[in-house]
């Protein structure tokens, strides 16, 4: 399996004014955030805004994108919902176009028991032969996959990891800790990176990673190096705007970070649009944090 790297980021999907996907700026923006300090992108994850697409546009959205980066890093498709068969069927397509692995989300709205998701992504993973990386997210989903369960899927052959949202430290830890070698465990959010790295942790997919790709790397290479101390100091320097961008809902804050960089991505999709009291209310909020930071993406 080729490498996919430790550090991910759920690049965020850019739009026209008339909201159309603007195919031409997602392939300079995954170009950009490769050479921030991105090892691979995560392509109609959550922060790309794939519940407000459609199949087609994911797929063209997965086909521009990897066109784009070559083999200058990995692109992770989000294929996967709570429909099954659908699932397979746009996973099916995405390994058609030429991604190079699969991000298996946990099913929303139908909460399968433990035995229905192990099925679940079998099916998913028996239907391609790309890599699949779980997504436990239960804040999202209402469901949270169990240690139990993701250590079962651990040992399905093309099931290579897990991107762990849970923010339940012990699970997380039971998880480094039985699963096997070749199994890795990715943060599934930007403050907890530190700890799940010092615990035994692979990496981050990352929403930070489309405004500071090359801090995050900074901070993680502490880590892999020993440097446990200055590693913590960086987690700290960098834990107020891990937390900034969620203030409200993700990816609102990190499409207005890089819109107000002058890296401009267009407005987000209905339902991600706050009216303008609450837009107001956030940007006195999130502004002051966003200043205290550079950019790196350009």
């Amino acid at each position: 399996m080729a490498e996919l790297g430790r550090l991910l980021t759920a690049m965020v999907t850019p739009f026209t004014e008339k909201g159309d996907v603007d195919y031409t700026r997602a392939g300079e923006l995954a170009t950009a955030l490769l050479k921030s300090g991105s090892d691979g992108l995560v392509i109609g994850g959550t922060t790309g805004e794939a519940p407000a697409m459609n199949d087609e546009e994911l797929i063209q959205l997965f086909d521009v994108v990897k066109e784009a980066v070559g083999e200058n890093g990995a692109v992770i498709a989000g294929t996967t919902n709570n429909n099954t068969r659908g699932s397979i069927a746009l996973s099916r397509e995405a390994e058609k176009v030429g991604v190079d692995a699969l991000l298996l989300t946990v099913p929303a709205y139908n909460k399968p028991t433990m035995g229905g998701l192990y099925q679940h992504f079998t099916s998913i993973a028996d239907a391609v032969s790309l890599p699949g990386i779980l997504y436990n997210v239960p804040s999202r989903t209402a469901l949270n996959m169990d240690a139990a369960t993701t250590l079962k899927l651990a040992e399905v052959p093309n099931i290579v990891g897990v991107k762990e949202a849970s923010s339940d430290a012990d699970q997380i830890a039971y998880v480094i800790k039985g699963a096997p070698e070749d199994f890795n465990v990715w943060s599934g959010n930007d403050n907890e990176i530190f700890p799940t790295m010092v615990t035994g942790g692979y990496g981050i997919v990352s929403v930070a990673g489309n405004i500071i790709s090359g801090q995050i790397k900074k901070m993680m290479g502490l880590i892999l190096e020993g440097e446990v101390e200055a590693g913590a100091a960086e987690h700290l320097r960098l834990l107020p705007i891990f937390n900034g961008l969620f203030i409200i809902t993700n990816p609102i804050p990190v499409r207005y970070a890089l819109n107000r960089s002058g890296f401009n991505i267009g407005p987000a999709r209905l339902p991600m649009i706050p009216d303008a009291d609450e837009l107001k209310l956030f940007r006195e909020r999130f502004d002051p944090v966003l200043d205290q930071y550079s950019i790196d993406v350009k």
